[in-house]
């Protein structure tokens, strides 16, 4: 953020713009939360990244919020995210003080992430791993500047695509548009 102004930022010249050249970097140390308007605080990207091992004491303690950072990570290529992940959280402990921190009862924490929090009795490893995005390393390798040009279905601006709720039926005039006769088996 210090050198780019952006977590998703572009590191090409412009001649290397031209000659559709692929940058690529990494991007790490997120902040863990941000604040709300009200001075509470709530997860940056989602409640279940590890923060840093330096940090730990920390976000255990709920001392320094907004400097703890997590090990979350993105792959931007030419200003685009194409992947992310981080490592995620495996001690209890951990979960329940970032749920602590964004403001959850115990009764809350336990009713949203019980499970999670059962499970890692049982000695859960670390884990982490990273998601691509496909169809945007598409749409850099293809030189689109609009991620739904290369999607096989774009959402629209309510957040439908034209392929949920189907198929619907058909009506009698779209079926003598097609030349299409329904026939009823015996």
């Amino acid at each position: 953020m210090k050198t780019h102004g952006a977590d998703k930022f572009d590191l090409r010249t412009e001649k290397e713009k031209e000659e559709k050249v692929l940058a690529y970097a990494w991007v790490n140390e997120f902040p863990l939360f941000e604040k709300n308007d009200d001075g509470s605080f709530t997860f940056s990207h989602n409640p279940f990244s590890m923060p840093k091992e330096e940090h730990v004491e920390w976000l255990v303690e709920g001392k320094n919020i907004e400097n703890i950072l997590s090990t979350q990570y993105d792959l931007v290529c030419n200003g685009f995210e194409t992947g992310g992940g981080s490592i995620r959280i495996h001690k209890a402990h951990i979960l329940r003080a970032v749920y602590r921190i964004m403001g959850y009862g115990v009764e809350e924490t336990e009713k949203s992430v019980g499970h999670m929090l059962e499970a890692f009795e049982y000695g859960t490893p670390p884990h982490g791993g990273i998601a691509l995005g496909v169809e945007r390393l598409i749409m850099n390798l293809v030189g689109e500047k609009a991620l739904r040009e290369v999607q096989a279905f774009p959402m629209t601006r309510s957040g439908q695509t034209a392929v949920m709720d189907g198929p619907s039926e058909v009506t009698q005039k779209q079926l003598d548009e097609l030349g299409i006769e329904i026939k009823k088996g015996k």
